[in-house]
């Protein structure tokens, strides 16, 4: 059958994944289409309307670095910023921003619509269309069938020549495009698949249950059955949503108010300053009480996690409310944070609360807490249930094992929030359009980015719970800073056509004017004069034993070897360092203060962390280096684990499974030891011999 439509990349899910992958391919110059269930609700924020949080934030980032979208949206459409962390060193620094829900979406839609080369499609994909091809040692069963040139996914078996049966494709099925509900049929050279909690949903509120892909929208069951038959191995998962409440009728007496920053620290580097910094909305903090647990102890068997009813696993990170009381039965009361979903509605959102029990009883848990008890619930809290692939059939690229040039994204590969499915989509969307040109694809290594910590942790270990990511995963975290997340990922996005020649520009100026201020700290000597003014810029003048004063000692010392004492900050320095670098800060109207100059101020921590922790940083760059010794090590495609004398049948297993592409990737696969290792090294040599030898004869 012809193909009704043609493009070089199709990208399934319009959510946070899909929006990335979708403008990366389209930006890349590939003739892009996204196809969307209902292009009302693209990149719809589903659960909490904020972006960003304790590492979540260090991915945004990286999205922005590498020349993604979400940073810059949420600086257009935040109504509240906040820096976190600020108390412990640079290294766990996040940003977190509330965001006005509707405004989200509408923008996200507004630049989506205006790329050129991109199509936004509404219609239900129905299943993926490949061409059937054979491997060595296969044979197809259906060889002559006429109709099977290519198809969708019915009669998918193969069966092989000692005459067992698998599921259909082998690893060398191509991807062609896809099929429509309504019978369209769309070719494409990469399709991405993000289609986040629609894969056959299921939502559950207390003994009520009905299908959904979100509350209110259909889900797609077609395309889940689909991709079951394509013999990727899969798992069902969990997550849930809280109650969203009338704003009118809460008592904000009751709780203790959460502002903003008074300087919001952008997300992405290209953002000046956030649009609505000037008007911040507060957030509340609110506790629960000993008669909400009692009402959650009492009630709990109506919980469908509780009942049986839910057989997947939920966030270990992100718990219900029921399950807090349950496995955390000595806490008294538990932080709840009432968030605004927007500036122009009165909706809130109650973080801490997801649920998935009866509305009667999330109603009396409202009533329990003092503020909350006269609150009108707009909509209840609920739990999904959804289809996800296992991620180790993926490769390094997002591309599955066995079928070429089909991709996935987002919370199908088993993920939560949306900043792990943007940084997967905008991958997934750079490797697809690569894959596409011809071009080698973009890989990048755990020692340079949380985003290839992520990937590497689900496709080398796999998940049996949504995937969050945390500080504490990376090896190396003082070298994954939000501050250089440009320098680590700007030059890939650059490379790949992300990186337009503006912002190029500015990035190669930004970098020049922190070398320049980097030499000046070296060769400037602090003077009587300069102490002065180090007095003067004193962030905290109440703490006698932080004063600069105490530093009298210090003068003829380099100004950077003045920053590696802890108790100077580069806030000291800027009344002295204002007059002997004007032009560093001449990029502020006026010379207005540091606090407000974002550009100047995030320039100057950065060039002090880097001074501050030379030592450490030195010091993990070594470790680096050595981790990418074992990362360089590859392991061929033709490796055989099974000839591998001395290597044990589990090895043997979970090896073949993963078919990890370097030594160092195999490593971190589950229950493989250091001696497998060892032996899969020198086996390479081995069997490399052995081909060289083979080959010559």
């Amino acid at each position: 059958m012809p193909f009704d439509e043609h493009f070089d990349v199709v990208v399934v899910g319009a959510g946070h994944a899909g929006c990335e992958a979708a403008m990366a391919a389209a930006r890349m110059g590939l003739k892009t289409a996204l196809y969307t269930l209902n292009v009302d609700l693209i990149a719809q924020m589903s659960c909490n309307p904020a972006i960003g949080g304790i590492a979540k934030g260090h991915l945004v980032r990286e999205v922005d670095a590498l020349g993604g979208i979400m940073g810059e949206i949420t600086d257009a459409v935040g109504i509240q910023f906040r820096l976190l962390n600020t108390s412990r060193g640079p290294a766990v620094w996040s940003p977190r921003a509330q965001c006005d829900k509707q405004a989200y979406r509408l923008k996200m839609r507004e630049v989506l619509e205006s790329q050129p080369n991109l199509k936004i499609k509404q219609a239900e994909v129905a299943d993926v269309i490949f061409e059937r091809s054979a491997v060595s040692g296969q044979r197809l069963a259906n060889d002559l069938d006429p109709t099977s040139e290519t198809g969708s996914t019915e009669n998918r078996e193969l069966r092989t020549e000692n005459g067992s049966t698998d599921h259909w494709p082998p690893a060398t099925a191509h991807c062609q495009g896809i099929l429509l509900r309504d019978g369209r049929r769309v070719s494409a050279r990469a399709v991405i698949i993000t289609t986040g909690t629609f894969l056959n949903g299921l939502i559950h509120c207390g003994e009520q249950q009905y299908p959904a892909g979100r509350s209110g929208e259909p889900p797609a069951v077609l395309l889940g059955e689909a991709l079951k038959k394509l013999g990727l191995r899969g798992c069902r998962l969990k997550t849930g949503t809280p109650p969203r409440l009338d704003g009118r009728t809460i008592d904000w007496s009751k709780f203790e108010l959460q502002p903003g920053d008074a300087d919001p620290t952008p997300f992405s580097f290209r953002t000046k300053q956030v649009a609505h910094h000037d008007k911040q909305v507060p957030c509340y903090i609110a506790f629960t009480t000993e008669e909400t647990h009692r009402v959650i102890r009492e009630n709990v068997h109506r919980s469908p996690m509780y009942s049986g009813q839910i057989q997947s696993i939920g966030p270990r990170y992100c718990p219900s409310i029921e399950d807090k009381i349950v496995k955390f039965p000595d806490k008294t009361t538990h932080q709840l944070f009432l968030e605004p979903e927007g500036l122009n509605t009165n909706e809130i959102y109650v973080n801490g609360m997801s649920t998935s029990l009866p509305i009667d009883v999330q109603q009396a848990i409202l009533k329990s807490i003092p503020g909350l008890d006269q609150a009108e619930m707009m909509r209840p809290g609920y739990a999904i249930e959804y289809d996800s692939i296992d991620p180790t059939e993926l490769n390094r690229t997002l591309e599955t094992k066995k079928i070429e040039g089909l991709f996935l994204a987002g919370q199908i590969n088993g993920t939560s929030g949306y900043e792990e499915a943007a940084c997967q989509g905008l991958m997934a969307g750079i490797n697809a359009a690569l894959k596409v040109k011809g071009a080698p694809p973009l890989i990048l290594d755990r020692t340079e980015a949380y985003t290839a910590i992520l990937i590497d942790d689900l496709i080398s270990k796999g998940t049996n719970e949504p995937y969050r990511m945390f500080t504490s995963r990376a090896e190396f975290r003082l070298h994954l800073r939000i501050d250089n997340a440009d320098v680590r990922l700007t030059p890939h996005g650059r490379h790949v056509g992300l990186i337009n020649d503006e912002a190029w520009q500015d990035f190669r100026a930004k970098q020049q004017r922190k070398e320049e201020m980097k030499r000046l700290l070296d060769r400037t000597k602090l003077t009587s004069a300069m102490l002065e003014q180090t007095e003067a810029g004193s962030p905290e003048p109440e703490a006698e034993s932080r004063k600069p004063s105490a530093l009298i000692s210090a003068l003829g010392q380099p100004l950077s070897q003045l920053l590696k004492r802890p108790e100077i900050q580069i806030e000291h320095l800027v009344p002295a360092l204002r007059e002997l670098a004007p032009e560093f800060f001449s990029r502020s109207t006026g010379h207005r203060p540091l606090t407000t100059d974002h550009s100047s101020r995030n320039e100057l921590k950065s060039i002090e962390t880097e001074i501050k922790y030379a030592g450490y940083l030195d010091q993990q760059q070594r470790a680096i280096d050595r981790l990418k010794k074992s990362e360089q090590r590859r392991i061929p495609a033709w490796f055989d684990y099974q000839a591998v004398s001395g290597l044990s049948r589990e090895m043997q297993e979970k090896l073949k499974k993963v078919q990890p592409q370097t030594l160092g990737q195999a490593s971190r696969i589950p229950g493989v030891t250091p001696a497998a290792i060892s032996l899969v090294n020198v086996y390479i040599e081995i069997q490399s011999r052995r081909r060289d030898q083979a080959a010559a004869l």
